[in-house]
């Protein structure tokens, strides 16, 4: 089974063509340079409005078969950041470790963290997780954080593909030099 990610870009000015949208770029760059397995991206970019999130979030997962979800954008305090409401309106069941190891690795960085609200959440046999709106949050919160080559704080994404393996999507490898998905030895498969 070929892992499909959806990717969206929240954003009004970019939705409009006002700027250039960087977050789906960034996202398609560092998957392609983390997963060692065969995947395929669906891309949306849309403006910060609640009922249109929730419904790109459904559609992506109900009728496109996304196995991952990966939002950036419109998760800080602004009154038009609603992503974390359109996410949680959707989810069966909330993972909030993912949006805490957000906040933990962004705070290494900047104070300003904390204004952060990322979520994690399942729906069906798809997880969906907010990140950051800027290219090098978004490689951060995901790699996680190396001294001298050595990863110090692991990035969520050490944690996906074993959530996939337990919610029923397929096996993912990644490339470890980027990051190193953890998995307990029971459920390792031996590579191809």
């Amino acid at each position: 089974m070929t892992l499909k990610v959806g990717l969206v870009s929240i954003s009004d000015r970019a939705s409009q063509g006002i700027y250039e949208d960087k977050g789906i770029p960034a996202l398609v760059d560092w998957l392609s340079l983390a997963i060692r397995s065969p995947f395929e991206t669906v891309t949306r970019l849309i403006p910060d409005e609640q009922a249109g999130i929730e419904a790109t979030l459904r559609e992506l997962v109900d009728e496109q078969g996304c196995h991952l979800v990966l939002t950036t954008g419109g998760t800080g305090p602004a009154p038009r950041d609603v992503t974390p409401e359109a996410t949680r309106a959707v989810a069966d069941r909330e993972m909030p470790g993912f949006g805490e190891q957000m906040r933990q690795i962004s705070l290494k960085f900047v104070p300003t963290a904390i204004l952060s609200r990322q979520v994690g959440v399942i729906r069906k046999q798809s997880l969906i997780l907010n990140l950051p709106g800027q290219p090098k949050a978004i490689r951060e919160t995901l790699e996680g954080l190396r001294e001298d080559g050595v990863v110090t704080v692991p990035g969520i994404f050490a944690a996906v593909p074993y959530c996939l393996d337990l919610i029923g999507g397929p096996y993912v490898e990644t490339r470890d030099e980027v990051v190193k998905a953890f998995r307990p030895k029971s459920a390792i498969k031996p590579q191809a």
